[in-house]
């Protein structure tokens, strides 16, 4: 072979070397895109900062709940609650026992409405009402904003009973009641004309009773068989604030004007804070201060 074919496959050889070193890397940059498109996993992030951890569980901590750690991606869900989540886990999901209903961690405390037994308390104040605000005065359709106030003990809390009542009277005969009040201070009474209405907060005296007074009113009912309307004004109403009331059980017996109508004539009282309503109790079981009689007209 002479010097000068060997010279020539040389110049061939370094020309192919070249070609491959040019052409190589693209290749591979096409066999590594073709592989992610395949093979959807491997596009996948796993950066620290992603909604979905490697597992798959996520945590829910922006907004975007994760998974039930199948491995599938997470579900976005723009108020953070997510979708729901068999074990619980997830920080922002809801559990299937409902222990965990809008939440924003593990126990189910959801800060936004102040819910941390994850009740699913809907409001606490009219702050996301769309009523007008309630001013006192004795109109529908208003948010009240005024605070509950203070509650005493269940062994001070007020109870009421009717003691006294006829049972039939005649058309335009007046009648008299007796109201028997325990733990009822009867010394608070707000003008509900003039803006007392649910404007003031509940308030206990030094003695932890209530302060307040009690209604009465009795009105006819048009059938004995179902809840009546309870829009239309009673035949009879009044309110008892006299200053008195204590521990100690004590009755105060209310005039009742004839009423011509003749038919079932219901008469009740209640117990009211200064601001008309009914005082609260220690326990969701107590029965609150009120009581009703019936009374035949005719």
């Amino acid at each position: 072979m002479t010097r000068h074919t060997q010279r020539r496959r040389i110049v061939v050889a370094t020309v192919v070397s070249g070609a491959l070193l040019l052409v190589g890397p693209a290749a591979y940059g096409v066999a590594t895109a073709a592989d992610k498109i395949d093979n959807p996993a491997a596009s996948s992030s796993q950066n620290p900062g992603d909604d979905q951890d490697q597992d798959g569980s996520g945590d829910g901590s922006d907004g975007q709940s994760g998974n039930s750690g199948d491995g599938s991606e997470s579900t976005k869900d723009q108020q953070g609650q997510g979708d729901q989540n068999q074990d619980g886990q997830n920080g922002g999901d809801q559990k299937q026992d409902g222990q965990g209903q809008n939440g924003s961690g593990q126990d189910g405390k959801d800060e936004k409405n102040d819910d941390p037994n994850g009740l699913g308390v809907l409001a606490t104040d009219c702050s996301g009402s769309t009523l007008q605000p309630h001013d006192g005065f004795q109109n529908g359709n208003r948010c009240v904003s005024t605070a509950f106030g203070e509650v005493g003990t269940q062994d001070k809390n007020p109870s009421l009973l009717i003691t006294s009542a006829p049972t039939q009277v005649s058309p335009g005969q007046g009648f008299q009641l007796t109201v028997s009040t325990r733990n009822l201070i009867r010394d608070r009474f707000l003008a509900a004309a003039k803006g007392g209405y649910y404007k003031e907060s509940s308030l206990l005296n030094g003695q932890g009773l209530q302060r307040g007074h009690f209604h009465t009113a009795c009105r006819v009912l048009p059938n004995a068989d179902e809840a009546p309307d309870a829009a239309p004004k009673p035949e009879f109403f009044l309110a008892t604030e006299d200053g008195s009331g204590s521990a100690t059980p004590d009755k105060v017996t209310i005039d009742v004007p004839g009423v011509q109508q003749a038919g079932d004539l219901q008469c009740s009282s209640w117990a009211g804070d200064g601001s008309h309503r009914i005082p609260m109790m220690q326990r969701a079981d107590q029965t609150p201060a009120f009581d009703s009689v019936r009374v035949k007209v005719g």
